[in-house]
């Protein structure tokens, strides 16, 4: 199993930027894929990002290419979330998932999460 928490939402201006992290329980992190998904208010979550065990191929939503970027350390047992550019409409609780495997799309493809945290983009 794995635990996952994430930190560093917050309140940021349209344009602005923030680094989303996810802490990683356990010492088995390099076996799991990465996923960063997102729900806003009275919408679904969707996908955001994706990320191999290794670390060399990362996924995006179209919305997303370009602005966010995911990365991570295993010997930190760390995955990050860049995200620039913001609009109001990336304001959502933004979520961290591990699967075994290779990243997936689905947030039905996942095994665990972390509680979220709020990210709040103002015009």
């Amino acid at each position: 199993q794995v635990q996952l928490v994430e930190s560093g939402g917050g309140l940021v201006q349209a344009g602005g930027s923030l680094r989303l992290s996810c802490a990683a329980s356990g010492r088995t992190f390099g076996s799991y894929a990465m996923g960063w998904f997102r729900q806003a208010p009275g919408k679904e979550r969707e996908f955001v990002g994706a990320i191999t065990r290794s670390g060399g191929v990362t996924y995006y939503a179209d919305s997303m290419k370009g602005r966010f970027t995911i990365s991570r350390d295993n010997a930190k047992n760390t995955v990050w979330l860049q995200m620039n550019s913001l609009k109001p409409e990336d304001t959502a609780v933004y979520y961290c998932a591990a699967r075994a495997g290779t990243p997936v799309r689905h947030d039905g493809g996942y095994d665990y999460w972390g509680q979220g945290t709020q990210v709040t983009v103002s015009s």
